[in-house]
């Protein structure tokens, strides 16, 4: 019979057979590639019982309009069943812009809630034990000081910082490489992730420090093993820079975390994130001496795959975004997000977060597929597609290996270069309908009846400016202005920032002043641009 295709190929170009059996596969030995779940190197899990002892965080991605908001928002989710929160910031907080910064001006609260200073955070955590949640703030350039903001709301609580669990994502290389949200240079930067290391190694030990990113390496166009390797060679440049600051392998390796993507190939998706798994044990052992167990873990949040999602057949996304959330939990999450159906047209309705927060709660209550660990373990295609994703991302960590590290691979535009190729040449198939993008490129309906989507008063701008001057106008300017000093002269040296941030934002100085702060020291990036 005639085959639908002449060829049949993952998204990383890894031929598919008509099927996997012992003789189209490599051999695999138990003990070396797989162990038992919870046992070097981590292929089938980091815990021996996976979700037989609990399920993984459900998380929502939220945030929007003003602090007030997006915690009413967060209430409602955690009376869902949310089991943690994940905050989203709005653009100008994501480049330490003030809501008041003419380059602010129409974005404040529109992608994100609008958080200026610890009123802000005050009141987006008010009502929330901080102690009995574990929150997540996708936050990079400034991740240091929204750490700091949430942990003088711990303090305010009356919180020690031990009891506080949760994530930065704090990862800066990967915004040069996806996504443009960074501030300083890299030198800087990666100065403020080793400052964030050691304080937490010191005084948080509950935070994951870094949340190392491949999510948005995926969503520019990147293929699978492209994911894998630009992901963890970026943490590989975070490790060495975290050791020449002196700091010990296994003093930080344990608070590591990872951010993947999931996206639309099940088999493909769940043999990548046991490839990263073990690819990650290996590096973490082998190149860097690790000993303890912990710092060989990948731990991972998963988010579904925004790109994905379309304006056309909205309803259509709950499909995309079930079967990616189940090739997360099939390949050993330890935290998910569920993106809404309504995700391509604004911001997530209320109604449509239930919904994909219902989608991981019938996943882990209803499937049945949480109550074995890694059942797709000895199948030929699962196992032969985590080696060959495994030796693909290999291959690409060799190269920048060869070429001095991920900075001058990042620098070279290497990896921009590789991760747009990716994206073109799926572009080209998509339409020359070698990919079939359901509603888009086949099955269109022609008319469709519009969805509810949330719209974001634009009144809320005003109010966040008049609240920002007030603010500014009753606080200690004394002691504003001395702090501010503080980390001015230790961002100069070799003092770690940290503590002066903590100091800044306890006495109510703003996102952006400490972020200009340190740009009079460190100055900015700019992208060099070729032709």
């Amino acid at each position: 019979m005639t085959e639908r295709r002449e060829r049949f190929q993952t998204s990383s170009g890894i031929d598919l057979p008509n099927d996997f059996n012992p003789d189209n596969v490599e051999e695999i030995d138990d003990d070396r590639d797989l162990g038992r779940p919870g046992e070097y190197p981590y292929t089938r899990g980091i815990r021996r019982n996976m979700y037989r002892g609990r399920f993984w965080t459900m998380r929502q991605y939220a945030g929007f309009a003003t602090a007030a908001e997006s915690n009413r928002r967060y209430k409602y989710l955690l009376s869902q069943g949310t089991t943690g929160l994940s905050v989203a910031f709005d653009l100008p907080t994501q480049i330490g812009l003030d809501s008041d910064d003419p380059l602010s001006t129409g974005e404040v609260g529109k992608v994100g809630v609008a958080i200026d200073s610890l009123e802000d955070m005050l009141t987006l955590f008010e009502g929330i034990p901080l102690d009995q949640v574990s929150t997540s703030m996708t936050i990079n350039a400034t991740a240091s000081t929204l750490l700091c903001l949430y942990l003088a709301v711990a303090r305010r609580q009356g919180l020690a910082f031990d009891k506080v669990k949760g994530t930065i994502q704090n990862d800066i290389l990967k915004e040069y490489i996806a996504r443009g949200t960074y501030i300083y240079p890299p030198g800087p930067s990666l100065r403020l992730i080793t400052d964030t290391f050691a304080f937490c190694a010191a005084e948080v030990p509950n935070w994951n420090t870094i949340s190392i990113s491949g999510y948005h390496i995926r969503e520019a166009g990147s293929t699978a093993a492209q994911e894998i390797a630009f992901t963890l060679a970026d943490a590989i440049c975070y490790v060495e820079a975290a050791l020449n600051a002196g700091l010990h392998i296994d003093e930080f390796g344990p608070r590591l975390s990872f951010f993947f993507n999931s996206h639309n190939n099940l088999l493909e998706e769940i043999a990548k994130f046991r490839a990263a798994r073990r690819l990650w044990a290996r590096t973490m052992k082998g190149r860097f001496g690790a000993e303890d167990p912990r710092s060989q873990m990948l731990r991972f949040h998963t988010q579904t795959a925004g790109s994905t999602l379309t304006a056309q057949q909205p309803e259509v996304n709950v499909v995309r975004t079930t079967i990616q959330a189940l090739a997360a939990v099939l390949g050993g999450t330890q935290s998910l997000h569920t993106n809404s159906m309504d995700e391509a047209l604004s911001l997530p309705t209320e109604q449509a977060a239930r919904v994909a927060l219902r989608t991981q709660q019938v996943i882990a209550y209803e499937s049945g597929v949480a109550d074995t660990v890694d059942p797709f373990a000895g199948s030929y295609a699962i196992e032969e597609l985590t080696t060959q994703l495994e030796h693909l991302a290999l291959e690409y960590l060799e190269k920048i290996d060869a070429m001095g590290g991920m900075l001058k691979a990042i620098e070279s535009g290497y990896i921009q270069r590789e991760i747009q190729d990716a994206a073109y040449d799926y572009q080209r198939a998509v339409q020359s309908q070698d990919a079939i993008v359901v509603g888009v490129n086949r099955f269109e309906s022609g008319t469709e009846e519009p969805i509810p989507t949330l719209v974001i008063d634009s009144k809320i701008e005003h109010d966040q400016i008049e609240r920002l001057r007030a603010l500014r106008a009753r606080r200690n300017g004394a002691a504003a202005s001395d702090a501010l000093e503080g980390l001015r002269i230790a961002a100069a040296g070799d003092e770690n920032t940290l503590p002066h941030i903590l100091n800044c934002v306890e006495t109510f100085v703003t996102v952006g002043e400490i972020s200009h702060c340190l740009r009079g020291v460190w100055g900015e990036y700019q992208e060099a641009v070729t032709i």
